[in-house]
């Protein structure tokens, strides 16, 4: 009788999982309550703007691509909106061009990458010090958003009540789930999701195929650009102001969400559920620490590193191992 066979692909998720599992199994096995349902829904909203901003960075690395203005455009998101309230703008038209701005923007960067056939690195990152600077033009010095109506009614009423014990599943945890729903059915279910993956995979195989390779890298980065503005707002919601100093490195979070989810940096292997246990690993290992309460901050830093480094090298590994099965 044949071993059922799991192919190479799943392997990366399922070594996502595995690790979120045991180090939620060493939080509770340490700390009392950890296991709470508490603790979970204050994990998943703490880390909500980091996991809409994954969501469009998985995208960009799923076409080949690699987006480093994510924090630039979520500074610049926040500072927008607290400017144009503190201008007595409503709130919902300050969201909306946010957004409009910022899908905007990604689309830009993807004109600029697919028909000058320019780097991504290079142009994402001049649109990482373009966007920042914005930021400081709005405005030098943070600004707060205090009273508004908009956000009162977004923090106070678009929320799911869970169980009896007055634990909520809040607007912005909603909002990330709901785009990660999306993004999993996009890109799984979807002829444009699989022109993704096959971009990815082989760019010249994909023009050959007669996919409309430019069209498609025009697409994934106004989707990063709309997914970084909507973290922008999540993150200016979460913590009701806009900062220009906020979120400076967060591209890089989101870019090792999606590696530890199970990603393949080079495009064309990966899956969206990934990216969500790859940002509810970060978030742990961020509260196993200040659970533990000895332990320097940074050394979320030198393990997000570590496991970075990990799952770089058992992708490197199951590529070759394909090549093999394939030759």
């Amino acid at each position: 009788m044949k071993k059922p066979h799991i192919p190479v692909r799943f392997v990366p998720i399922g070594a996502t999982i595995f690790v979120f599992l045991l180090a939620y199994a060493i939080g509770i096995a340490n700390f009392r309550n950890f296991g709470s349902l508490r603790v979970f829904l204050n994990l998943l909203h703490d880390n909500a703007y980091l996991g809409v901003a994954a969501i469009g960075a998985m995208v960009v690395i799923l076409s080949g691509g690699i987006d480093l203005s994510v924090g630039s455009v979520i500074a610049f998101t926040g500072m927008l909106i607290a400017k144009m309230i503190d201008c007595g703008i409503n709130a919902c038209w300050a969201i909306l061009l946010a957004i409009v701005i910022g899908s905007l923007f990604g689309m830009l960067q993807g004109v600029l990458i697919s028909t000058f056939e320019l780097p991504p690195f290079l142009v994402t990152l001049g649109g990482m010090f373009f966007a920042r600077g914005c930021s400081y033009i709005v405005n030098e010095e943070a600004m707060g958003i205090l009273n508004n109506p908009v956000f009162n009614f977004i923090e106070n009423k678009l929320e799911i009540p869970i169980g009896s014990r007055g634990l909520t599943l809040e607007f912005i945890d909603i909002l990330y789930l709901v785009l990660l729903i999306i993004a999993i059915v996009f890109t799984q279910r979807t002829h444009a999701g699989r022109c993704i993956y096959a971009v990815g995979e082989n760019e010249q195989a994909a023009t050959l195929m007669g996919i409309p390779v430019r069209r498609t890298k025009i697409m994934v980065y106004t989707i990063a650009g709309f997914c970084s503005a909507v973290a922008g707002i999540v993150f200016t919601i979460y913590l009701k102001s806009g900062n220009p100093l906020s979120c400076v490195g967060l591209e890089m979070d989101a870019i090792a969400a999606t590696v530890i989810g199970g990603t393949l940096l080079t495009g064309g292997v990966g899956y969206m559920i990934g990216s969500f246990f790859g940002v509810l690993v970060l978030g742990l290992i961020q509260v196993l620490i200040m659970f533990q309460g000895n332990i320097n901050s940074w050394w979320t830093r030198i393990i997000v590193g570590a496991l970075v480094l990990v799952f770089i090298f058992m992708q490197n590994l199951i590529t070759k191992i394909s090549k093999k099965s394939r030759a």
